[in-house]
């Protein structure tokens, strides 16, 4: 088995799902998802955004959510500021809110010009003349460890795809500037607001990330799912990574979100948080989140909403594994999206379906099963029905 990096999970609904969708939605609704995300294990929960409600109306009562929710012990809950009015309103609810600041100083850039403008109305060398003044105030300060980082990393929905040549290049003129001053680099961040990250391209450009400093052992990608590769891609990078590493991962229940500037809208979207999580599950990372409750805000989500959301284990369920999850061999035909739901609901789910078998449905593999053990290799490493044609194991 590989020896997978730290993981440390963002879950992003409240802000990058919310953001996008009908400003409408009631503060007790989204306080009754806040609460009941609170409950699932999930360690650091983003409550929303304090930004201007003129362009952001979604966020409007950010202030009545985080007064009113109930802040679990343990969880720690941050919200979006962009600018230092916004932070100053978030440190007003801090406590429970952590003001969340970059362990890192990072000299950051958006590889497109085009959308930081539509974004932020700043240019990309805006972006840039500030790096010479966070060097400066990294050296008076005296930090020894810096990052650097990029947005739009690997392509624009405006100016086409980036190579990771591009990429490297943008990371080594930042990374020379840390150089020039003797303050080591440790973190790299990648974003991908208009979902042109690929598997491909994400393990590259890890790859290369560590190939040129080994010293780098802080990753983090904010990853968008607008063309389905979100998921694949943040496997990508974890085997490229090993156990000294720590990968910074973002998505949001049910696979919601998006970005107005980017062209795509709701389309956009994240890694749905139960399937990203139900496949490191399977890996053997740690995650410390109750997937069933998560598919539990996943549905209560959808309730709000009014409209089936992205993600595939809320619909299916988790891999059934042990006795207790495993499906009822004659359960009737199950067609509907609400009659796979009995993975939660029990057989009421598909009660009236139609049952084409004349007789039961019967398996010495399941009765294995049944009684405790796997259904291959038992005991004896045999089958369990013999034909004097098929050769028995020696």
């Amino acid at each position: 088995m590989p020896d997978w990096p730290i993981v440390k999970y963002k879950e992003e609904g409240m802000r990058e799902g919310m953001q996008i969708e009908d400003a409408q939605i009631s503060v007790d609704d989204k306080v009754r998802l806040l609460d009941a995300l609170s409950e699932t294990g999930l360690q650091t929960i983003v409550v929303g955004s304090f930004v201007s409600p003129k362009w952001t109306p979604q966020m409007e009562r950010i202030d009545e959510i985080v007064t009113r929710f109930k802040p679990k012990p343990g969880v720690t809950y941050t919200a979006l500021a962009l600018n230092s009015r916004g932070v100053e309103r978030a440190k007003a609810y801090s406590p429970p809110l952590t003001i969340e600041r970059d362990a890192f100083p990072r000299l950051n850039v958006h590889m497109c010009d085009v959308f930081v403008r539509r974004n932020t109305n700043r240019t990309q060398m805006q972006e840039m003349e500030r790096w010479p003044q966070v060097v400066a105030q990294a050296q008076e300060l005296q930090i020894k460890e810096a990052g650097i980082g990029t947005n739009a990393s690997w392509g624009s929905n405006f100016m086409g795809e980036f190579t990771v040549d591009n990429l490297m290049t943008m990371y080594e003129r930042q990374h020379s500037m840390w150089d020039e001053v003797g303050i080591d680099v440790r973190s790299v961040s990648m974003g991908d607001p208009m979902s042109h990250c690929t598997p491909a391209k994400v393990e590259e450009s890890v790859y290369r990330v560590k190939e040129m400093w080994p010293e780098v052992n802080h990753i983090r990608l904010h990853l968008h799912n607008g063309r389905n590769m979100a998921i694949a891609s943040a496997y990508a990078a974890m085997k490229v990574l090993g156990p000294d590493d720590t990968l910074e991962l973002d998505g949001t229940i049910g696979g919601f979100g998006g970005c107005p500037y980017c062209g795509n809208g709701r389309s956009t979207g994240m890694a749905p948080t139960e399937d990203l999580l139900h496949m490191m599950d399977d890996m053997g990372v740690p995650t410390g989140v109750d997937i069933d409750k998560l598919i539990d805000c996943v549905w209560m989500a959808e309730d709000i909403m009014g409209r089936e959301l992205y993600g595939h284990v809320s619909k299916a369920g988790p891999r059934p594994k042990t006795l207790d999850k495993l499906y009822d061999i004659n359960m009737p035909f199950v067609e509907t999206a609400e009659q796979a739901r009995h993975f939660k609901k029990g057989a009421s789910a598909y009660e009236g379906g139609l049952y084409p078998y004349s007789e039961p449905i019967t398996s010495p593999y399941r009765e294995r099963v049944d009684a405790g053990g796997p259904a291959y290799d038992d005991a004896n490493g045999d089958f369990p029905w013999k034909q004097d044609w098929f050769p028995a194991k020696n």
